[in-house]
């Protein structure tokens, strides 16, 4: 499986993945802000943007590996990986996976806990809605729940520049991609087994991964991973307040990644 990959900058990677049901275009101002001082590098997901699906089950792991590949393909042999929503799931399987492939991660606006039967059971039913009925399901459930009250009153353009990649989701990686999630492991003895510097983000808004999760993570790690609220952003900070959520990835790879050598 060949990554749709959108690269900017040189010198330290660091490698974005996406929030369901976005693409790499999610990632536009951290390919512009964070190229200053590192390698941005942000694949598509398979089946979202311009990455095709393919025909095997369901699976973060296989998510994750597609990644692994995706380093193989850019001659690189570790790489800061980190991932917002369903994007830090796929991360998670990443450090799970292929931990001698980072240099450092970052978890922003997810969680390490697996989804309880009523999360499973709505995500069952949202992958067949779309499969049946098109996209309309994203925009009144999906779509509310990714944006914080704060955006969506003051941030007009923001709210319609997300609603439009949601609805621009292909239906079967929409499916594809729930199903995935839906079957994810606990991940907290994956963070607990880390051993690289870890950089946990988190809207203050935020109401699918809220803050609460954010610090659960933070304490699974040794020593405890770096945790940074950033104010008046929902589940999309990134998208919401990209300066603050830039500012403290750069700030994380300069005090903990600073001298490594590449």
């Amino acid at each position: 499986m060949q990554l749709y990959t959108r690269s900017a900058g040189t010198g330290l990677p660091l490698v974005l993945l996406h929030a369901f049901p976005l693409s790499s275009a999610m990632w536009l101002a951290q390919r512009e802000g964070l190229a200053k001082v590192c390698r941005v590098i942000t694949p598509d997901l398979r089946g979202f943007g311009g990455s095709r699906l393919g025909e095997d089950e369901p699976s973060l792991d296989l998510m994750a590996d597609d990644v692994a590949r995706l380093l193989d393909e850019e001659g690189i042999d570790r790489a800061v990986v980190g991932g917002l929503s369903m994007g830090g799931y796929v991360t998670m399987a990443f450090c799970r996976r292929h931990p001698d492939r980072l240099l450092g991660a970052i978890l922003a606006d997810t969680k390490a806990s697996p989804d309880p039967a009523p999360a499973r059971d709505n995500r069952e039913r949202i992958a067949q809605a779309v499969l049946s009925d098109g996209n309309d399901v994203l925009v009144s459930d999906v779509l509310p729940t990714l944006i914080g009250p704060t955006t969506k009153e003051r941030r007009a353009m923001v709210f319609g520049r997300v609603k439009g990649l949601v609805q621009s989701a292909p239906p079967g990686a929409v499916a594809w991609a729930q199903r995935a999630m839906a079957a994810r492991p606990d991940s907290f003895d994956t963070l607990g087994a880390l051993k690289v510097p870890l950089l946990i983000l988190v809207g203050e808004e935020d109401e699918l991964s809220p803050p609460a999760d954010a610090e659960a993570m933070a304490r699974a790690v040794p020593g405890n991973g770096r945790l940074e609220v950033i104010p008046k952003a929902g589940h999309l900070s990134a998208v919401e307040q990209p300066e603050a959520f830039n500012a403290a990835v750069t700030e994380f790879l300069r005090t903990e990644l600073g001298g490594v050598r590449l």
